[in-house]
């Protein structure tokens, strides 16, 4: 089985020994199993006579780590049987550009995780209103009268920038803030960029659940994610900020279809984000599945499941 992730620069720079990413388990489960794995990222990728292509490295196990060579041959694309294509947003420009290519990709050859098209049709923020019945009252807006309506009537809300992550850009807002105008001229570039507006919940202050999709199932494990110091979110990715949770049979319930979904959409692993029951976003880009901090909350080894359902599921082609 031939594998390419197509990852994150700045996860590239810290490739070796980073057991916080999600890749890293993937792709370390994916050699153990004797696949061979390349890495590349987004501007690495291109076309030649119509041809899609990535100038990639080998990943090679060593003392129970990954590595990476650093020199790099062009290799089509269809010569693999799967692509993870996992960068991180912003999903700007060179993002949305980099899922054009794989316009060019047969995926009867090659089967592609999660469908780059299905991420460009679907914003993380935005698109999470598909399922308003399980979200907090909101709007998208880049209307500053709209905001200090939705203000009045909340009191108490949270604004989020459309193409961002990991908190990025993400602000509270009361009523009252001496701040307002200035908060909200700064999130919606005085009235030309749309924003995520959201009433805050809240039990936000206990953190927000991280619910886990695979192939359409929502999977049994979860943490939660605590706020950082000085912060009312999550924005630190250590032991301290990662618990154990666990999901009710409401929640199981509810989720399931909109795993369902998704996945029939082409997008087969999600991560939501949860508070109090309600979905606040739904992760697609290059959701992480801490799965270092599940498996020493639940004693699993959940990279197993994930390597073996990359491996066995979806009718994986094999290459002649």
């Amino acid at each position: 089985m031939k594998v390419l992730f197509i990852i994150d620069r700045v996860e590239l720079k810290y490739f070796e020994f980073n057991d916080l990413v999600t890749n890293f388990w993937f792709i370390k489960g994916l050699l153990e199993k004797g696949a061979e794995v390349d890495i590349a990222t987004i501007d690495n990728l291109g076309l030649r006579g119509g041809i899609a292509y990535a100038n990639a490295r080998k990943s090679y196990l060593k003392d129970g780590n990954i590595f990476y060579e650093k020199e790099f041959s062009a290799k089509e694309i269809e010569s693999y049987n799967l692509v993870m294509f996992r960068p991180d947003p912003p999903v700007d420009l060179d993002y949305i550009n980099a899922t054009y290519i794989f316009d060019f990709v047969d995926e009867t050859k090659t089967r592609v995780i999660n469908s780059p098209k299905a991420i460009r049709n679907f914003n993380e923020k935005l698109h999470a209103v598909k399922f308003k019945h399980l979200m907090p009252e909101n709007l998208v807006t880049n209307s500053k009268e709209d905001i200090l309506e939705f203000l009045d009537k909340h009191e108490h809300l949270v604004l989020k920038p459309l193409n961002a992550c990991f908190g990025s850009g993400v602000m509270l807002l009361k009523k009252g803030d001496m701040n307002t105008t200035a908060i909200i001229n700064t999130m919606t570039l005085n009235g030309t960029r749309m924003i995520m507006v959201q009433k805050y919940i809240e039990k936000a202050k206990l953190g927000d659940k991280r619910v886990l999709f695979l192939g359409g199932k929502v999977l049994d494990y979860c943490i939660q994610k605590l706020p950082g110091q000085n912060d009312f979110k999550f924005n630190d990715h250590c032991d301290k900020n990662i618990i154990r949770a666990e999901l009710s049979e409401k929640e199981k319930s509810d989720f399931a279809p909109v795993a369902k979904e998704l996945n029939e959409m082409g997008l087969s692993m999600v991560g939501l984000d949860v508070i109090d029951g309600q979905i606040i976003e739904i992760n697609v880009t290059s959701p992480c599945y801490f799965i270092r901090e599940i498996n020493q909350h639940f004693g699993i080894h959940l990279e197993e499941t994930l390597v073996d359902y990359l491996i066995k599921t979806n009718r994986v082609p094999t290459l002649s």
